[in-house]
């Protein structure tokens, strides 16, 4: 038995636009709920909610019922911490802060298998085989991981260019919140010359081939990045979703 299809990833190949959400609290009942909601992918965010593999590995369970594929984000783009993730159960890889073709080809080795790769080989335990019941894991996993690098600062989008001529990556995610930052607009993801950044960024990760994502936390900006072409688009943070629901719950009874 092979490694199971990538929808997701099959998905992004066919050009077929994916609606998701952030997942921020590494808890996996939220993530349970959040599995419910009808997106098509869902992140389990590691670089700013308080993961560790063991959540990570018990969200990846909660969502194994459900239509939306997860995606899981990690902190920083680590051989060893890759590794683990995609023994848990991962198939698809976010790693933030990717800022040169150096890196990104590192990161396309950590998630295959030798010779190809340099993923270590102990898939007989891991909960990616099923514990061993996929018994050509190791055989099949290469052509099913996704990879998407986050392009975030200025010096990822100095070397975006170069960053998508390399053979294993599947999309790029834009950071609006760090990009703008860098670019000296403190988190104004919606100034101008970031826009127009992000816009031109999108047209060429598009004209290479590959899937342009991004993040937006409100109409206006999922609006926009749509019109720029994102294809992978978040739309929204649960825990700001829990935030706003019930701040506007409490304000609409307290002013009765």
């Amino acid at each position: 038995m092979p490694a199971p299809t990538n929808r997701f990833k099959q998905a992004l190949r066919n050009g077929d636009r994916q609606i998701g959400c952030w997942m921020s609290f590494a808890e996996a009942v939220t993530a349970e709920i959040m599995g419910t909601a009808g997106f098509d992918w869902l992140v389990i965010d590691g670089e700013h909610a308080p993961n560790d593999i063991r959540s990570v590995r018990n969200q990846l369970m909660a969502l194994s019922a459900s239509a939306s594929h997860p995606v899981v984000r990690v902190p920083v783009g680590d051989t060893a911490l890759i590794k683990m993730v995609l023994d848990a159960g991962a198939q698809t890889i976010l790693v933030p802060m990717v800022e040169s073709a150096e890196q990104t080809r590192e990161l396309v080795q950590a998630c295959r298998y030798p010779p190809q790769g340099v993923r270590g080989v102990g898939a007989g335990a891991a909960r990616a085989t099923m514990y061993g019941s996929i018994t050509e894991y190791i055989q099949s996993a290469d052509d099913q991981i996704c990879l998407l690098v986050q392009v975030e600062n200025r010096a990822g989008m100095a070397a975006l260019d170069d960053i998508l001529k390399v053979d294993g990556i599947d999309g790029v995610f834009i950071g609006p919140a760090d990009l703008s930052t860098d670019m000296g607009y403190h988190g104004n993801s919606a100034a101008p010359e970031v826009r127009a950044a992000i816009a031109d960024a999108m047209t060429r990760i598009s004209a290479a081939g590959k899937a342009p994502g991004i993040l937006g936390t409100n109409t206006e900006a999922s609006q926009a990045y749509l019109d720029m072409g994102a294809q992978f688009l978040a739309v929204g943070i649960d825990v700001m979703l829990l935030a706003q629901a019930s701040r506007a719950l409490a304000a609409e009874w307290k002013a009765k």
